[in-house]
């Protein structure tokens, strides 16, 4: 594995721990130091005037000073270019008022990084006065990572609900299998109401159908904020119209019926098989992992009296059991 390039305030633990050998022995041995190439790299060794062979280290005190003296630098640059920035626009703002521009038009912002996302949603909900909106597919919401971010969000939608602000929320009926999900839905208090569909879009947060979030990257590392009252409006008008569509999952949950021996988890899967999505992809935009999918998949064919996949796919079409939502 190749060694990570870094600063001096991330030094890596391989580095941290020659550099402290080489505080204690006086020098180290070259080829040792090949471990963590950040240490001459920083300046924090360099070699011996009497001996190629070693590297000496430079005193911490030193070397501190060097790093604060750069880093100052740094910060001093960034402030001359604040100022020359402040310089430079200060005049276009007033020009730009001038001619009637409002200075609060309709804006899309690209949000970069976690932090940063999370900032700005949670200055749009600190400010909500009437309804949240909230699409959640699976995707996200597994394992400890998305159990935490879950825990954070309920307690971030329970402060929402004491200052009177309605709460309606899409989820995949996968999660309602989730008890770290469905546990923390049943410790809300307030007007808030879950529904469930097979299928949802990716996720989105629409605060008082005046700003919306949506992802903006695969990566979950981007954002788009949205502003602008023809975007809200169709985002709106979409989550109306899947909410219609939508089972009641909280406060009273309402379970689909089977038909004919066929859950309605199941049916949605014939609906992915007959269009010829693999298993993979099936899982993937049904919210559950491949081995459930495969599961599910086996129970259809013997219901259905199938021996194979191309078989499975004539015989859900003839079943009639995708007549109602064909």
């Amino acid at each position: 594995m190749s060694h990570r390039e870094h600063g001096a305030e991330e030094l890596c633990a391989a580095g941290k721990r020659l550099y402290e050998r080489a505080l204690r022995d006086g020098y180290l041995p070259a080829a040792e130091a090949a471990e963590a190439p950040c240490l001459t790299g920083l300046g924090l060794l360099h070699p011996a005037v009497d001996d190629l062979g070693r590297l000496e280290p430079v005193a911490p005190a030193a070397a501190l000073n060097r790093f604060l003296r750069s880093s100052r630098a740094r910060v001093d640059a960034e402030r001359r270019r604040e100022d020359r920035l402040l310089e430079l626009f200060e005049p276009l703002l007033h020009a730009g008022t001038g001619h009637g521009a409002p200075a609060d038009a309709p804006t899309l912002r690209l949000l970069s990084g976690t932090e940063s996302i999370n900032h700005a949603i949670g200055e749009a909900l600190a400010e909500a006065a009437e309804e949240v909106l909230c699409v959640q597919p699976h995707a996200g919401l597994t394992g400890p990572r998305g159990e935490a971010a879950y825990a954070a969000a309920s307690a971030r939608d329970q402060a929402l609900l004491d200052r009177g602000v309605r709460l309606r929320a899409l989820y995949q009926h996968t999660l309602r299998h989730l008890p770290s999900v469905y546990g923390s839905l049943e410790r809300l208090r307030g007007d808030v109401a879950i529904r469930g569909l097979d299928e949802l879009p990716d996720r989105q947060i629409i605060v008082d159908r005046t700003a919306a979030f949506i992802p903006a990257g695969d990566d979950r590392r981007l954002a788009l904020e949205v502003r602008h009252p023809a975007l809200l409006g169709f985002f709106v008008t979409a989550f109306d119209r899947l909410w219609r569509l939508a089972t009641p999952l909280y406060p009273q949950a309402v379970q689909r019926p089977s038909v004919g021996g066929v859950t309605p988890r199941q049916r949605a899967i014939a609906a992915l098989l007959v269009e010829g999505h693999t298993d993979a992809v099936i899982a993937e935009r049904l919210g559950m992992n491949v081995r459930t999918a495969r599961l599910h998949i086996a129970k259809l064919a013997t219901v259905l009296g199938s021996t194979s996949r191309a078989q499975l796919g004539h015989l859900i079409g003839r079943s009639g059991l995708l007549g109602p939502e064909r």
